[in-house]
């Protein structure tokens, strides 16, 4: 397997370094395979438990919090460069964009070039809440600041994000489509011997852009209309700060019978188990990169009712192999009413899935952005060769 040098990744995980075997881990382990060393720069983690895995990733986190980490990024990426030559840095930059003010600080001192990561806009297409438009604001500012610095901008999807940064005016060969969705498909997998017990699934961080207190809301309505709709259910795979005004909503609106709500599941196969026990996943988020979610449910089986988010358009033929609605809460109660009571409409949807997902297989997906990463860095060194500090 070809390799493609050194790479120096400046992320927001702290949770490898503490152990969790998260998607940040399983993709380390692939991508991992595709260069000679990776260093990680992370953010400051709640415990420390190893700070190397799979022989050549090294991680890297400060004890300070916030307001020092691009002075730490600064630091730690000069001291490694100082070591060796990286083929490119990768900076996964949200709000308050320290990762890329680092990254920056760290290429123009070394010129190694650095690419900035996309992964979603908070506020787009759709805002949740003030902080997702004051969010959208500084994203926008980040982006016009960096487009004369940045060797490139990663985006993960085809089309919500290349359109949204060429009106930003990003000119659209400096964007990079690379994806980060891939699938596991020994455990995201259909099987025939299961019987769905749940009507419906949400499955996400419980956190405002997930939408997840409208699919209660929509509950609540769809569970008034009595009569079959009564027994309606809803299992929340989730945790994060809107736990308790979830469970709040619950027990005020009397959806207790209603409403099963779990926290964590240990792997792959327990959330596959999860997704195959229920009729529907449903997809509420007002912005997103992927969402994940929407096709480890379709390789399962699963058909998805869906806002027109991140992937989605890429991955659901509306009323063929799943439903997409407007994102308000009528838009949903009408999709679910119409899945509980229209006979017919989830066989035939089901009759569809998972359909053609290879695109999605996990080893082309990572060796497509490790090659691609190589890709953008060889082209913005030209004819000069790798740069040494």
């Amino acid at each position: 397997m070809t390799t493609f040098g050194n790479v120096m990744m400046v992320s927001a995980d702290r949770w490898v370094v503490a152990g969790d075997k998260g998607p940040f881990h399983y993709m380390l382990e692939r991508f991992s395979r595709h260069w000679d060393r990776i260093d990680v720069i992370g953010t400051r983690p709640e415990k420390i438990v190893q700070t190397t895995v799979f022989g050549n990733v090294h991680l890297h986190h400060p004890t300070t919090g916030k307001l020092k980490q691009a002075a730490f990024i600064e630091k730690t990426g000069r001291a490694l460069a100082a070591e060796r030559d990286y083929t490119v840095i990768t900076s996964h930059d949200y709000n308050p964009f320290y990762n890329g003010w680092g990254s920056w600080r760290v290429s123009k001192a070394t010129g190694i070039p650095y690419v900035a990561e996309i992964h979603h806009v908070p506020g787009h297409p759709r805002a949740a809440n003030a902080r997702e438009r004051l969010d959208r604001v500084l994203t926008k500012r980040y982006v016009r600041w960096a487009r004369s610095r940045a060797a490139a901008f990663r985006v993960v999807n085809h089309v919500e994000l290349p359109e949204l940064l060429t009106s930003w005016g990003v000119p659209r060969e400096q964007i990079a489509v690379l994806p980060s969705l891939y699938m596991d498909f020994e455990a995201f997998t259909p099987r025939a011997d299961v019987t769905p017990t749940r009507t419906f699934a949400i499955v996400g961080r419980l956190v405002a852009n997930k939408g997840m207190l409208q699919v209660l809301d929509a509950l609540r309505g769809v569970v008034a209309k009595g009569g079959e709709f009564a027994k309606t259910s809803l299992v929340i795979l989730g945790r994060g700060p809107l736990a308790e005004t979830i469970d709040a909503f619950v027990k005020q609106h009397g959806l207790a019978d209603n409403v099963e709500h779990i926290e964590w599941v240990p792997d792959s196969e327990a959330l596959a188990e999860l997704y195959r026990s229920s009729r529907a996943l449903i997809c509420a988020s007002t912005s997103e990169g992927g969402p994940r979610v929407v096709a480890e449910a379709m390789a399962c089986g699963t058909p998805v009712i869906s806002t027109r988010v991140g992937v989605v358009p890429e991955l659901i033929d509306h009323d063929r192999n799943g439903l997409i609605y407007d994102g308000t809460t009528a838009g949903l109660i009408a999709a679910m009413t119409r899945f509980v009571s229209e006979g017919g409409l989830e066989t035939r949807l089901r009759a569809t899935l998972p359909g053609d997902l290879a695109a999605l297989e996990r080893d082309r997906v990572i060796a497509g952005l490790a090659s691609g990463l190589a890709e953008i860095a060889a082209k913005a060194r030209g004819s000069e060769g790798p740069r040494v500090p």
